[in-house]
């Protein structure tokens, strides 16, 4: 099974900041499972992005996926670090990306394609939700 994974991350109010992640998974036009959740305080968006790649692939391994998956995102940073050879200079990141690496050998083959913010707008809004709970 081929499973679409849409990932957003921020850090509010500023970057770096309260670190916010969250992702939206699909099987075709089926909803599979959604998440959100604190990255951290004090950390960059990148960080942010990259604990939703990571918490969205344990969930994909919770489901049971092991096949194709297709990450969109649209953060050119880590889409351009996982699939295109981009260069890591470092950064607090670096971690939850190592993180991610090792989860990606779980599955089959796994595609990211960068996409706009107005075509991941689920996840974003998700981010923009769970900010509200912790901002406090």
């Amino acid at each position: 099974m081929t499973v679409t994974a849409y990932i957003d991350g921020l850090a509010q109010p500023r970057n770096p900041g309260l670190g916010i992640y969250a992702y939206v998974i699909y099987e075709g036009v089926r909803k599979l499972a959604e998440g959100s959740g604190l990255a951290g305080r004090d950390v960059t968006s990148n960080f942010a992005e990259y604990t939703a790649l990571a918490e969205a692939l344990k969930k994909l391994r919770a489901l049971g996926a092991t096949g194709d998956v297709v990450v969109k995102s649209d953060s050119k940073l880590l889409v351009g670090q996982m699939s295109e050879g981009w260069k890591v200079k470092g950064g607090m990141y670096v971690g939850k990306m190592k993180e991610a690496r090792d989860l990606i050998k779980e599955f089959g083959f796994v595609r990211f394609e960068w996409v706009p913010r107005e075509q991941n707008e689920e996840a974003d809004l998700l981010t923009r939700v769970e900010y509200e709970k912790y901002r406090r």
